[in-house]
């Protein structure tokens, strides 16, 4: 069984639900399936005030949430994935702490959905979809007051690794089409600057597939 966190955010939940959808639809193998919602989570408090998204940083609570035990996926709830999520998770590697897409590039845009601030920073995006090795034990960090107190740069950048402990996935699993245009052959897309739910963002390169896919949320037969 595959363990995946998902990030959720109240101002786009039918994002969740469509990003849940394409997990199974595509999926050979058992899923758990957990959403990383605030209300959820009684023994944590947000208290970053950067202006990021209320969400953003509970993703780091992953290794914690399993005990600090196996591994689990995280990605965030703007995602869609066009194939088996299995081949993802084959690429776990136990001489990393985490892997990640390494992206770098510059965002187009200074805000993105609902008027969020968009800043470009080093490893932007790294941390939106990871494989986290929960039972390295450079991960044990990650505690409750650790992930509430230490700063958004410290996080998205995974400060507390050597960069050695951070593996590398292919691009195609964390393609960004409002920011890198069409690629067909992508195997996860990732709406980082708005879900095409969104009036600003409905037109966003591949914004078809988004659309494909809630259709199929609320309807598919063979």
């Amino acid at each position: 069984m595959i363990k995946i966190f998902i990030g959720y955010d109240v101002n786009e939940t039918i994002a969740y639900h469509v990003c849940v959808n394409s997990l199974i639809r595509h999926s050979s193998s058992l899923l758990s399936l957990t959403p990383l919602a605030l209300n959820n989570l009684s023994n944590y408090t947000e208290s970053h005030t950067d202006g990021s998204n209320s969400f953003i940083y509970s993703r780091f609570l992953v290794p914690k949430l399993m005990n600090y035990t196996g591994w689990a996926l995280y990605i965030d709830g703007d995602v869609i994935v066009l194939e088996d999520i299995v081949k993802l998770w084959n690429l776990r590697d136990k001489s990393k702490a985490v892997l990640c897409v390494h992206h770098n590039y510059e965002t187009k845009q200074n805000k993105k959905y609902l008027g969020f601030k968009n800043e470009n920073y080093p490893r932007k995006n790294w941390s939106s979809v990871v494989l986290w090795n929960c039972s390295h034990p450079k991960n044990r960090i990650l505690t409750l007051n650790y992930v509430a107190s230490a700063s958004g740069s410290t996080h998205h950048r995974f400060k507390w690794l050597k960069d050695e402990l951070i593996g590398e996935l292919p691009l195609k699993w964390n393609w960004l089409p409002d920011e890198f245009g069409e690629n067909h052959k992508a195997s996860l897309l990732h709406y980082t600057l708005g879900v095409p739910c969104f009036s600003g963002s409905s037109n966003t390169p591949m914004a078809s597939k988004w659309h494909e896919e809630r259709v199929l949320t609320e309807y598919f037969k063979k």
